[in-house]
């Protein structure tokens, strides 16, 4: 089977007039704000950590933990 090209199209880029009224034709700035994703994130790292430190301290127990449950 023969591949298949694809064809360029062109932009259609005007002179450096049409250029300059689109760059300022736009009069915002984008500025997200992500203080709310931040705090998630930080609320995630800490829920993670603690679950990781909880695991650690019952590994240490894990013998006392069994007997209790397997007698």
């Amino acid at each position: 089977m023969s591949k298949k090209k694809k064809r360029k199209i062109s932009s259609g880029t005007t002179g450096s007039t049409g250029s300059k009224k689109a760059a300022t034709s736009v009069s915002y700035e984008f500025n997200p704000d992500y203080t709310d994703i931040k705090r998630e994130l930080k609320r995630i790292g800490i829920l993670a950590g603690s679950f990781l430190a909880l695991l650690v301290v019952l590994s240490f127990f894990q013998d006392q933990i069994l007997s209790i449950f397997v007698k």
